[in-house]
């Protein structure tokens, strides 16, 4: 944006560790931050404070909110998965000796699902023992919950599997697609299921007829993906700006996307939308965070790029809509707060 805006008041921190992982509880009120080096930070939005959690001995690989609100899961390169409480307090909930838990989604109904290998280990709310899922083509690169939560999506090699938790014996839907699948993620209508591939493209199915769609030209691979709440608009990294995917009418195949906010031609490191809205965060290479409006398609720089500075790796937003928590590999973190101005 070219004219001068007061922008949101934030806290900055400095972790000294890689930020792998960024979540918010269900209140807004706790920011967390998983790191490389295994340890989970808290920050209490209310006084400013900190509280730090030893998770893993190891690095913290994947990280989610946890369903009841007031905590926050993990999976660690120690084959831990673990629960890690906004008082700090901890429990593993499960584990699985030699593995990488590097893949994890989580449903605010209960359910819990990270990749074991090939396989998912999924726990059902209030049941101590997973259910296992598979085995699939390969290891499992990234998981989804539906939006309902009844459905688990796995992208592996030769495209994704659809698993129904509540019957877990009952075979897959597999939805085919040739090569590598390294992120997964459902539509907020339930409409459409999007992955990403190792070809440095997007691949879309239309869940009702199992349609399928390519979306390719990208620079480097994607890594991350996000849906605008009213499912219109579809995101991901990899660019030098927003790229967004039209899916209002009969969709964005053969259409090319809408793009703004080009900054200095920084590639863009992870992408996350707004719960309800069409504004959109994304983080680059540089360091730099970019707040995006869907409906204007202007953008604000919540963070300049810098030479010193280290890419984004981490963004979540609440789940209010308030508050922006990201973290990068040099372990920078900070908390925007988009109800105040500095």
């Amino acid at each position: 944006m070219s004219e001068t805006v007061k922008l949101p008041a934030k806290r900055e921190f400095d972790f000294a560790a890689y930020v792998s992982g960024a979540a918010f509880s269900a209140d807004g009120e706790t920011a967390a931050f998983a790191l490389g080096s295994g340890i989970v930070k808290l920050v209490t939005i209310a006084d400013n404070s900190t509280r730090e959690v030893e998770a893993h001995n190891g690095a913290s690989l994947s990280f989610a909110p946890h369903p009841d609100g007031t905590s926050f899961v993990s999976g660690g390169d120690d084959g831990r998965l673990v629960r890690i409480g906004v008082d700090g307090s901890l429990a593993e909930i499960g584990k699985a000796q030699g593995r990488w838990i590097d893949a994890l989604a989580t449903h605010k109904n209960g359910g819990i699902a990270c990749g074991i290998g090939k396989e998912i280990w999924y726990w059902a709310p209030g049941v101590a023992e997973p259910k296992k899922l598979g085995p699939h083509p390969s290891t499992v690169a990234a998981l989804d919950f539906s939006p309902d939560g009844s459905r688990v999506a796995a992208a592996h090699y030769g495209g994704a599997s659809i698993w129904q938790v509540r019957n877990p014996a009952s075979a897959p839907r597999k939805m085919d697609w040739k090569g590598s699948h390294v992120a997964i993620k459902y539509s907020p209508n339930a409409k459409f299921l999007a992955t990403t591939t190792q070809d440095n493209a997007i691949h879309v199915w239309r869940l009702a007829n199992g349609q399928d769609m390519q979306m390719a030209g990208y620079r480097t691979k994607v890594k991350a993906l996000a849906w605008t709440a009213d499912t219109r608009y579809l995101l991901s990294d990899a660019a030098d700006c927003f790229v967004c995917w039209d899916f209002s009418g009969k969709g964005p195949e053969g259409q090319p996307p809408v793009e703004y906010g080009f900054g200095d031609g920084a590639g863009m490191t992870g992408i996350v939308a707004h719960p309800d809205s069409g504004f959109v965060c994304g983080g680059f290479e540089n360091g730099a965070l970019r707040l995006g409006d869907m409906d204007s398609r202007r953008d604000l720089e919540l963070r300049a790029p810098a030479d010193t500075q280290k890419p984004i790796r981490a963004m979540a937003w609440s789940p209010d809509g308030w508050r922006i928590a990201a973290g990068a590999e040099d372990g920078y973190a900070v908390v925007f707060d988009l109800k105040n101005k500095s």
